[in-house]
């Protein structure tokens, strides 16, 4: 094998397909990023037991690419990426001879790394499911960015790491929780087939940053895996076994209570306050005293202080309320809405609220209150 490409082509493509590989991979040839070099095009491919990622650059004017002999080969991800990174050349050749010791070099560089014959590499199944639908790159990821924090990190309860993509022919609903809080995507787009599935929130994070913003995103899904791809690239990420939890009950039926200010002044506000926490706490816990007069932002630790500002709402409806509230989590609520000014809504002093945009009404959040100080 034998080849020329230009150093940014291909660091961008071992960049994509390197998000699919894990560090703790138990099989050595998962380690790597398998190439396979052929006269027309280029396919890198990274995997592990969630995501498959293949990414392919076929031949054409605007980079160098010159294949003198096809190929393939299994080059750890880490190794190469390093690589590449060091070479100080616009264009990149590797060249592999009768064994898997791969020749890599650029300008005055040359690096000699084994890798593995790209027949070692297990076989992906990359069949297309028959139900498939087409949707903006930049949607889906506006879609991941307003729910994937929620989700949760701890694997006691499996489907709550994943993000739920419901669609019943009319809505297509996007959640994910931890118990704890909740974001919610609700959009009104045409897909001709109902579907329930549940995705890594990792994976589709992943997914989303692949693709440009100015591409179409095709959207393919069985009852074991779901695709997302283009002529360029391929994503392919197993599903989530078991039934995801009704959210819907999770929101309250009423609130008596609501606040609407700028969103900007809230986390500045929350900026300012989180350096207060006591010893045992990961985040800060804030208090929030409001009435028609004042509404108040507080937070108190026996170690450090003490911190009160008055908060610059532009309206409060409802009787005087104080709670406690997590600003880790609220601050990745508000980061997950769009627009200037967001609405709060209060159903009491130890029941979730809801946080949702004044401009957008297509995305909630929902926070549940901490009970009180440590």
């Amino acid at each position: 094998m034998y080849v020329k490409i230009s150093q940014d082509k291909l660091s961008q493509m071992i960049n994509i397909a390197g998000k699919g590989i894990s560090p703790n991979s138990p099989l050595p040839a998962l380690s790597g990023i398998k190439f396979d070099i052929r006269k027309d095009y280029m396919e890198c491919t990274g995997s592990d037991a969630n995501i498959s990622i293949q990414v392919r650059e076929d031949k054409n004017d605007s980079f160098v690419y010159e294949v003198e002999e096809e190929g393939s080969i299994i080059i750890n991800k880490s190794y190469i990426s390093e690589i590449i990174k060091k070479i100080d050349s616009d264009v990149v050749t590797m060249e592999i001879g009768d064994t898997t010791m791969t020749r890599i070099s650029g300008n005055k560089a040359q690096f000699d790394i084994n890798g593995f014959r790209g027949s070692d590499y297990p076989l992906i199944d990359f069949t297309t499911p028959e139900q498939s639908f087409e949707m903006d790159a930049s949607l889906l990821k506006t879609i991941v960015s307003e729910t994937y924090f929620a989700a949760s990190f701890s694997e006691a309860r499996p489907v709550l790491t994943g993000i739920n993509l419901r669609n019943d022919g009319e809505t297509l609903t996007v959640v994910s929780t931890d118990s704890y809080r909740l974001a919610r995507k609700e959009l009104k787009i045409h897909i001709p087939f109902e579907f329930n599935i549940t995705v890594l929130a990792k994976s589709l994070l992943d997914i989303a940053r692949a693709f440009n913003d100015d591409e179409k995103v095709r959207v393919a899904m069985d009852s074991k895996k779901a695709q997302f791809f283009n002529d360029r690239l391929m994503i392919q990420t197993r599903l989530i076994d078991g039934t995801y939890p009704d959210t819907s009950r999770f929101i309250p039926a009423s609130f008596p209570y609501e606040l609407v200010l700028e969103k900007r002044d809230l986390i500045s506000a929350i900026n300012r306050s989180s350096f207060i926490k006591s010893e045992n706490d990961q985040y800060a816990i804030l208090k929030l005293s409001m009435d028609e007069h004042e509404v108040v932002m507080s937070s108190r630790s026996q170690e450090i202080g003490s911190s009160k500002e008055n908060l610059s709402a532009e309206s409060y409806k409802g009787e005087h309320l104080e709670l406690f509230f997590s600003s880790k989590y609220v601050s990745e609520a508000l980061n997950g809405l769009e627009g200037d000014k967001i609405r709060i809504q209060f159903a009491g002093q130890v029941k979730p609220f809801i946080l949702t945009s004044l401009s957008d009404d297509t995305t909630l959040q929902l926070v549940l209150p901490v009970r009180a100080y440590n």
